[in-house]
């Protein structure tokens, strides 16, 4: 699979919809590089369903800020050792057994104004048959992340290049407060090194798609 689809939102909420059509768990994984629009789809896709589908980050498994000190990678945060996949590939295991009349699962968030991840913060209510899971690394293979992909029902890959990325991620470095000199090298360091191993995991997806109208800044 190399080309990306240019697809409406009304398209893949129907794509979506289909993944549901008996009422059982699915779980739809979205990834990409920073950037590109995953959260903004979430968002948009969430609108649509309603009640239908719950989101759940990967971003809420980031590593505290004082273990990243404690491990030396505070400099190289978002990178892909610096989640706890166990712990996210604990919880996708339990939604995907997760049946009506079960309790409810909470799930992390990651707060950027923090900078931190939040835990016990997201409701996921069993008779929910979707659950969106939006993150960088959902098709990596390296660094604990192999077991994330057998956990998912589809992968949707959210294409988007690399001026726009640019241009959007230090917009959004730049709205919660980083000096600009600091937010451009970020950017064009952390954030790069990251993307670039996203990318590599581009043709694994189920569906390679970038959106009919550019995205607003991205979540």
């Amino acid at each position: 699979m190399t080309g990306a689809d240019l697809l409406s939102l009304d398209q893949l909420v129907a794509r979506a919809r289909r993944l549901i059509t008996n009422g059982e768990r699915r779980i739809l994984g979205l990834t990409g590089s920073p950037g590109a629009g995953k959260s903004t789809l979430s968002a948009a896709l969430l609108d649509a369903l309603g009640p239908d589908a719950v989101l759940v980050g990967m971003d809420g498994f980031h590593l505290g800020g004082s273990e990243l000190v404690r491990l030396g990678r505070a400099d190289r945060k978002g990178a892909p050792d610096t989640f706890d996949t166990d712990g996210y590939c604990a919880l996708l295991r339990r939604l995907s057994e997760q049946r009506p009349g079960d309790a409810d699962i909470y799930a992390p968030v990651f707060d950027r104004a923090l900078e931190e991840p939040i835990g016990s913060s997201v409701a996921v209510p069993a008779d929910a048959p979707l659950v969106i899971t939006e993150g960088n690394y959902l098709l990596l293979g390296t660094h604990g992340w192999a077991g994330v992909r057998p956990l998912l029902d589809e992968t949707w890959f959210v294409d988007v290049g690399a001026d726009e990325r640019h241009r959007r991620l230090l917009a959004r470095r730049l709205s919660f407060g980083h000096e600009a000199t600091a937010a451009e090298a970020w950017v064009t360091t952390v954030d790069k090194a990251n993307a670039d191993v996203v990318e590599s995991t581009r043709d694994a997806a189920d569906l390679i798609l970038r959106l009919n109208a550019p995205a607003p800044l991205p979540r």
